[in-house]
């Protein structure tokens, strides 16, 4: 389907949508979502709310844009998938770039349940953070092994590396409340671990910490776990 085609209505709902998330319109934002919302993360309406809002106030300054990929009609919903770009800074050197794609359900012009399909998002912290080449799959089968590496790019010097590999359930409860992180001295240039999927299919979130002394970068991807 070329986007062109796609129905003025979604159009409209969707560009409607950014310009309120870029306008920092939290009611205006959330009057798109419908008062039954929910998400597979375990988000309702009031968990959306206080995640945006938390969100905005670490970041002063972020753009959205989100791409329709594909719509169907089915009775008098709308059933889509959406691709959203969202980049950010804040006043301490902080900046943020992630990219979801999810599939949502639209009736009377409001969203009213959305799964991520894909999620993977970064944040750069000081004048010069470290460069990173990430190696994970998007989604693997039940109990299967697969590898994660996260790789500095560029020649440390000098510098410590300090570095943690996270893996954590998906929760509603982790946008409001980040992990701890306990870091370990890297001998090498970035981390490598091999980690098996759960033996339900229950998404994770794996995450790499890496700080040397001009900056930190923190790497969350989203890891589908099907049968």
């Amino acid at each position: 389907m070329a986007i062109e085609d796609a129905p003025a209505e979604l159009r409209t709902i969707l560009a409607q949508i950014d310009a309120a998330a870029n306008n920092r319109n939290l009611a205006g934002l959330l009057s798109f979502y419908a008062p039954e919302f929910r998400n597979t993360d375990g988000l309702n309406r009031q968990k959306l709310e206080s995640a945006l809002a938390r969100l905005w106030q670490s970041y002063p300054i972020l753009s959205y844009r989100t791409e329709l990929r594909t719509w169907r009609r089915q009775n008098d919903q709308w059933l889509i998938e959406t691709v959203t770009t969202i980049n950010g800074s804040s006043s301490q050197e902080r900046r943020i770039q992630s990219t979801i794609r999810s599939r949502q359900t639209l009736a009377n012009g409001r969203v009213i349940s959305q799964e991520i399909l894909a999620e993977r998002t970064q944040v750069s912290i000081g004048s010069n953070p470290p460069t990173l080449r990430v190696n994970l799959p998007e989604q693997v089968r039940v109990g299967e092994q697969f590898f994660f590496d996260a790789i500095v790019q560029e020649p440390l010097g000098d510098d410590l590396l300090l570095g943690a590999a996270l893996e954590e359930t998906v929760s509603s409860d982790r946008y409001l409340n980040p992990t701890e992180i306990e870091f370990t001295l890297l001998p090498s240039g970035g981390i490598f671990k091999v980690g098996r999927a759960p033996l339900r299919p229950e998404p994770r979130w794996l995450s790499a910490v890496l700080v040397r002394g001009s900056g930190t970068v923190i790497f969350t991807q989203r890891l589908r776990v099907v049968d």
